[in-house]
């Protein structure tokens, strides 16, 4: 079970958030949930509230138990343990076909006989919708998502960006209060899944329809959410904003996981108003980080210290602005990705760390390359204190 409490040293500014008000009921209450395959837990104990018109996305790499999660909220799966409520109804033993839920499958399950129209108006044609309402229905969802001039054509005649609206026309067009996508945008090229992305969020805030979306795309999760669960071997680790998720991480399991990210081991050397002071041998020198709103760990204890690879500086020539750590280290490698290169660089005792930096300069040449002695550098608050 997780609790709602804001993510370790979040600053004030991010503990609250919009549609977490008194007034508001949850539109899903998933209540101490579990799931078990024979001696496998795939889901063990989660409790999430999803509240209405939220975009709400479970990330997790294979096997987190995330596409079981949503399998059961859909009905596909019954709970070992546990309830779960949609629109304050306890739907843990309703069928599928009785949930005001639609999901929308990763392969898209278009049926290849039918035409786009055919397709999106299936449903409801099986739930005995009158013929002209059905027929005014599709039109409308075929238009929002862009699709009206293709009514016609059957899903093998159509691009995978295409038949990726087709499907979700579909699971729009019975009104659903909920709407669950399992891996949406996996099917897509990298460009039309960022172009879709920005498609999909427009599309559930025009519509007010509440989203659950299942991915292990952590840069998806990151777009599309206004908050985020991150799953791991069937447990709720964090849940929050995609700042919150990112850059206050409750562990380091979400630390590491969650974008990249240089970790150390360090031992508190002293503590004074709400500054720590930590030794790190890995990187030969002493960090300084802000803790606003924890409590502080005592002189003596071991802590994990973390900073994400864009907040270091990296430079031919020594910053001399106060505050900062700055460290000698010589270029190992590094990657061109056009708007940005990332460097791997190697301290004198053989630690390498990871740094990002904008390519903010037109230029063919590369600024810093491969085994130049450089200078890294960030300030006190771009360090993560994490537990040991």
């Amino acid at each position: 079970m997780v609790d709602k409490a804001p993510a370790q040293n979040a600053p004030d500014d991010l503990k609250y958030t919009p549609w977490l008000n008194p007034d508001l009921k949850p539109m899903v209450q998933i209540k101490v949930v579990s799931k078990n395959f024979g001696d496998v837990c795939a889901v063990d104990g989660v409790s999430l509230d999803v509240y209405p018109g939220e975009l709400f996305t479970i990330l997790g790499a294979s096997g987190s138990g995330k596409t079981t999660l949503l399998r059961m909220l859909a009905g596909f799966e019954r709970p070992t343990a546990g309830s779960i409520m949609i629109d304050g109804v306890d739907m843990t033993r309703v069928p599928p076909y009785q949930r005001p839920v639609n999901m929308m499958f990763q392969s898209y399950a278009l049926f290849p006989h039918m035409t786009v129209a055919g397709n999106v108006a299936y449903g409801l044609k099986k739930a005995g919708i009158d013929k002209r309402e059905i027929e005014i229905r599709t039109s409308e969802i075929l238009e929002m998502v862009e699709m009206g001039q293709l009514a016609k054509r059957k899903p093998d005649a159509l691009s995978g960006g295409e038949r990726q609206r087709v499907a979700l026309a579909r699971a729009l067009v019975k009104r659903p209060k909920l709407l669950l996508l399992d891996e949406p945008l996996a099917a897509l090229d990298r460009k039309l899944r960022e172009h879709t992305q920005f498609e999909l969020m427009n599309l559930q805030e025009e519509l007010g329809i509440t989203f659950m979306v299942v991915t292990h795309d952590q840069e998806e999760a990151m777009t599309l959410s206004t908050r985020i669960a991150v799953m791991n071997k069937g447990r709720v680790e964090q849940v929050g904003t995609p700042g919150e998720v990112y850059e206050y991480p409750r562990n380091r399991f979400i630390a590491d996981f969650v974008g990249k990210i240089n970790m150390m081991q360090a031992e508190v050397v002293a503590v004074e108003a709400g500054l720590v002071t930590l030794y790190c041998k890995e990187l030969g020198t002493e960090l300084c980080v802000r803790v606003e709103n924890d409590p502080a760990p005592e002189p003596g204890a071991t802590r994990w210290v973390a900073v994400r690879p864009e907040k270091i500086f990296i430079s031919k020539e020594r910053p001399h602005e106060d505050g900062m750590t700055v460290l000698n280290a010589t270029v190992d490698d590094l990657g061109y990705f056009g708007n940005l290169s990332l460097y791997r660089v190697e301290l004198a005792n053989g630690k390498i760390l990871q740094v990002s930096g904008q390519n903010r300069v037109r230029t063919s040449r590369k600024i810093v390359e491969w085994d130049d002695d450089v200078f890294i550098s960030w300030d006190i608050h771009s360090v993560i204190l994490l537990d040991a």
